[in-house]
């Protein structure tokens, strides 16, 4: 079946509605595979049910795995020791509510909202999963801008490249677009996004709305094909974060895909890219997460040749990566002009080993 990146997106509305009790019982009794949240990536939901209590555990798509559910029986070890909590740990189930759940022509769209009481990094925020998989493609906090997550890592980009656009290819709920609004205030977003349902999530219950009226000159959305995006004079730099059906786009595994946005940069300009990684499950099993990334990763290797660095989001092997084009930047000097919340990363840029 060919992507539907390939065909352009006519814009429909389709009403958003509150979730009952009795799908929310359905929710739970539903085994979803979530990738990235994509915490450097899309992530995955798995919800457990302990003999004490119900957890939801997401892993980082970089966000990451899908929604799985355990039955008690299924659950043996219970570790009560002390620690501090991780992206990694469960959230309980009645610290989870969901506000809104629908499928639009290309997608299966869900709404998290996390408790501001939940012992967990996402308390108070909210996520935005896409597909049967449960990637998460959006999060949004009510009092904080950072997400701890690869969303971050985007938005260390705009330093290392020269002035100019900055394109957003796979838009979402727009948290990539609010990073490097907020934080640079010199930075033009134009944010491509396949599904307008996205979009009308995004305005509905991400902030889109107040963001659009707050930076009207800043920040430009389009409905359709991202891999058709161009402006005048071309992007200084591209953010790619495309995913369908649980897996990185067919596109993506195409060196003429890389060539193409290759021509679409001013010069100096660079591409970073959410290559996701075996923690990333798609609908379709033949379509591998570590399997898919490496082949993503040697296309733009013809491309772009030893002009390509790799970041690992975490220190497990089914973590997943982020990809950087160019010459490698002085990490000192990025670092410097960095807040301290993201120059942590910097130094965890490599060369590809392939």
């Amino acid at each position: 079946m060919p992507s539907p990146y390939n065909k352009s997106s006519l814009r429909c509305h389709l009403p958003l509605r509150a979730i009952n009790q009795k799908e929310r019982e359905e929710t739970e009794q539903m085994s979803l595979t979530a990738v990235q949240i994509r915490p450097f990536t899309p992530f995955p939901i798995q919800i457990s049910h302990h003999t004490y209590r119900t957890i939801i555990k997401l892993s980082s798509k970089t966000l990451s795995k899908p929604l799985q559910i355990k039955s008690k029986s299924q659950e043996t070890h219970h570790d009560f020791t002390p620690r501090t909590r991780t992206q990694e740990d469960g959230i309980p189930i009645e610290d989870v509510k969901i506000i809104a759940k629908f499928k639009s022509r290309h997608n299966y769209i869900r709404v998290l909202e996390i408790s501001r009481k939940a012992d967990h990094p996402f308390a108070g925020s909210r996520l935005l999963l896409l597909d049967a998989p449960g990637n998460i493609h959006s999060i949004s906090f009510l009092f904080k801008s950072l997400t701890n997550t690869y969303f971050d890592v985007f938005a260390a980009l705009p330093p290392i490249i020269p002035p100019g656009p900055i394109a957003i290819l796979g838009f979402g709920a727009g948290s990539a677009a609010r990073l490097l609004l907020e934080l640079y205030p010199g930075v033009v977003v134009h944010g491509w996004e396949l599904d307008s349902s996205v979009i009308d999530v995004g305005i509905e219950y991400f902030g889109l709305k107040k963001l659009e009226k707050q930076y009207p000159d800043r920040l430009f959305i389009y409905v359709g094909n991202a891999l058709s995006a161009k402006v005048k004079d071309g992007f200084s730099g591209i953010l790619v974060d495309l995913f369908c059906k649980g897996s990185l786009i067919p596109e993506l595994q195409d060196p003429n895909t890389w060539e193409k946005l290759r021509k679409s940069l001013r010069k100096g300009g660079r591409i970073m890219v959410n290559v996701g990684g075996s923690c990333v499950e798609a609908e379709d099993k033949r379509r591998d997460g570590k399997v898919v990334m490496e082949d993503t990763l040697k296309a733009m290797h013809q491309v772009f040749g030893d002009k390509l660095f790799v970041l690992n989001l975490g220190n497990r092997k089914d973590d997943s990566s982020l990809a950087l084009t160019g010459k490698l930047p002085d990490l000192d000097a990025w670092k410097k002009v960095l807040p301290r919340s993201l120059s942590c990363h910097v130094d965890m840029w490599r060369p590809l080993s392939l």
